[in-house]
Parts: structure tokens; C-alpha cells; sequence
């Protein structure tokens, strides 16, 4: 079986065997151990346990919408590797190819209840020396690796050890015959020692077909400013996803496209607006905008549902207190993203929205009047 498509949208060159897995998400996970009341760390006498890792959180998150995805790791060979493997399983992710390391532990961290953005917010890692810290390209099976229609990287893992960022900088170079290739900049100041050091993962994202950035990442990374610096500074991806908070999001396109605002010196760009939700937590939401878009690119959607299908997907872990939330239904997702400009703009998303086409009370029936 063939399938004929343009391989910038993720789909297989022309003549080639169609892929068995859409999404193939490489990067660590670890048990996260979630409070069970407000308060410092030092405070909260019980957690529940948890499971968290950005490439992780997209690879559940497609799959629990009825994508084949496979998450390729290392873990130990202890308990929390073994609740990892089977809570990710369990999601409908294919983790055949995830390695245990005898020798090494699995990540853990724990965390407050608080949203990340706030000063008082704490996480304490214990991921030095993690199974997943060792991985390097001669591990891992490239049939796995490069059998789906998109191979999905964080900058995340480059951070995680020298073999790490050897392996990022082996996958993210151009060669023929790759998935497309999709990276989440993900840049996380505590697992840099100086911004100076982060400026790999703009060499990253370079080699990249698909880029995801925060404009507050790039700002703080790389010292750069704006969506337009920013496509400036990575011209070399089809496509640049750049993150504006609760402003909204633009992606940037190489190819003009019907509909695109066109932009003479970075090709098309297209803004949409982020949504209007009641807050539970902040955590997993960027994983979710990916997962979200990459959904909607997997399906050949325009950039304006692509957008959109972020947006929901982030709405839902906004309104969760873990860092993996069920997304929409697709046909629900479908028909808020169909909604015109001022219905979008008058959505207001609270906890629980997601279960509201089973429950016959659908969001886009409550457009709020501000």
C-alpha cells in the first residue's frame, strides 16, 4: 500500500509504504508525585502518583483520540518503571520499544499544586543519572524510531546529558527518507546551567520540519522578540509554531497557502486567538497545543484548525490538575473549530467541558456576551 502526499505534512514520499504508527515520540518520562493539598513541599504531607514527560503526554494524549503513537524511552528496571510502562500502555501507546536499564533508576519529581508561573511554585527533580539520561542513537532501533508519519523531539532530552544531545543532534539532521520531524523547543531554565548553553536548541530546531517555541522561551533563551524575530532567526522549518501565551498562537509556513496572510520575508503566517478557560493548572498544556496541532496536521487540516485544535487540546489540560487531560471528542473538536470569529472569541471553557458532548451540555452553547 502507497500513499501519494506532500511530505511536509507528515505523510509518507511518494511510492513509499504507508507507515503503521502516525506519531513516534521520543524523550523521558517520570513518576510524578502530585499534592493532595495546597502548601509548600516541605508542607504537604501526601501526593498521588502520577506519570509525566512532554513526548509521553503527546504520545497518550493522540492516542486516547484514536491515533497509533509509540513512545521510545529507557526506564529502570524498578516499580516506577513499571507503573510508567503500564500507565502509558494503558493510554493505547505502543512502549514495546522502551528499554530497562538495570543499572539506572527512573525519573521522579514532585511538585506543588500551584500554577508554574507563579514565584511560588516548586518542583523538585530527581532525574540526574536517570535511565533515560543514558540514551544514546546506537540503542535504539531505527525501524521503531522512524516507522510513523512523525518523529516527535523535545528539547528536553538535549538537556538531559551529553549521549542526549548527541542523540537529538543525530535526529535532527537532514537526511532523506526521514518522518517528518517535529520538535517542541521546550526550553527549561532549570535543567540549563546558562542561557548560553540553550542556545543549542536553536540549532536544534533548525534541523527541524516542524518547530514548536513559547515566545517567552525564545525570549529567554535566545534573546529574541516577537513571532517575526523569530521566524527570522529559524527560517530553515516548513513550519514554526509560535506560542504567545494567553494571546494566542502564529504559524509560520514556508509555501503560500489559500487563506494565509502573507508575509514577503517568512511565507505565510496565520494568528488565531487562545481560548477563555477557567484555570486548574498550567502544566501539560503546551504538550497538549502539540499533540492538538499534530492531530489536526495528520489530517491534512488547514493551518487555521490546526491552530484551533491546539488550542482546544491545551484547554483541556488547563482545566485538569494533572499533566494529561482527555481531549475533546474529534467531531466536538471539529465543530468548535468550525465556529466563526466571534463565536471562538466568546468561548468560555470551565472544568469538565470536554465531557459536554456526552452530556447534551456543549460548550459553544454558552458563548459569554464580554
Amino acid at each position: 500500500m502507497t500513499r501519494s502526499s506532500n511530505a511536509g505534512d507528515g505523510q509518507a514520499p511518494d511510492g513509499a509504504p504507508v507507515p503503521d504508527i502516525d506519531v513516534v515520540c521520543l524523550g523521558e518520562s517520570m513518576v510524578t508525585f502530585l499534592p493532595r493539598l495546597p502548601g509548600r513541599l516541605a508542607d504537604v504531607p501526601s501526593f498521588d502518583r502520577a506519570i509525566g514527560g512532554a513526548e509521553s503526554n503527546v504520545a497518550c494524549t493522540l492516542a486516547r483520540t484514536g491515533h497509533t503513537t509509540r513512545w521510545i524511552s529507557r526506564v529502570g528496571t524498578d516499580g516506577f518503571g513499571d507503573h510508567l510502562l503500564g500507565a502509558i500502555a494503558d493510554c493505547g501507546v505502543d512502549v514495546r520499544h522502551v528499554r530497562r536499564d538495570p543499572l539506572r533508576p527512573t525519573g521522579v519529581y514532585f511538585r506543588t499544586a500551584g500554577d508554574r508561573a507563579t514565584g511560588t511554585h516548586e518542583v523538585a527533580y530527581y532525574r540526574a543519572g536517570s535511565a533515560a539520561s543514558a540514551m544514546t542513537a546506537a540503542d535504539l532501533d531505527p525501524a521503531a524510531l522512524y516507522g510513523g508519519r512523525i518523529l516527535h523531539l523535545s528539547g528536553i532530552t538535549a538537556a538531559l546529558s551529553a549521549d542526549c544531545l548527541g542523540l537529538l543532534t543525530e535526529l535532527t539532521t537532514r537526511r532523506p527518507g526521514r518522518p517528518l520531524l517535529s520538535f517542541d523547543v521546550n526550553y527549561r531554565p532549570g535543567l540549563w546551567q546558562d542561557t548560553a548553553r540553550a542556545r543549542v536548541l536553536l540549532d536544534l530546531a533548525r534541523g527541524a520540519d516542524l518547530v514548536f517555541v513559547g515566545d517567552d522561551e525564545a525570549r529567554d533563551a535566545w534573546g529574541l522578540h516577537g513571532p517575526r524575530a523569530i521566524r527570522e532567526a529559524l527560517p530553515e522549518p516548513h513550519t514554526l509554531v509560535v506560542k504567545q501565551g494567553k494571546a494566542g498562537a502564529t504559524v509560520f509556513r514556508r509555501t503560500r497557502e489559500p487563506g494565509g496572510c502573507c508575509d514577503d520575508a517568512t511565507g505565510t503566517a496565520t494568528f488565531v486567538p487562545a481560548l477563555d478557560v477557567d484555570l486548574v493548572a498550567a502544566t501539560g498544556a503546551g504538550d497538549a497545543f502539540a499533540a492538538g496541532f499534530l492531530s489536526a496536521t495528520l489530517r491534512g487540516l488547514p493551518d487555521r484548525a490546526r491552530l484551533r485544535h491546539g488550542h482546544l487540546w491545551a484547554a483541556a489540560a488547563l482545566t485538569v490538575p494533572g499533566d494529561l487531560a482527555t481531549p475533546p471528542s474529534r467531531p466536538y473538536a471539529d465543530r468548535l473549530a468550525a465556529l466563526d470569529d466571534p463565536a471562538w472569541a466568546g468561548l468560555h471553557l470551565a472544568p469538565g467541558w470536554t465531557d459536554a458532548a456526552t452530556s447534551g451540555h456543549r460548550a459553544d452553547e454558552e458563548v459569554s456576551t464580554h
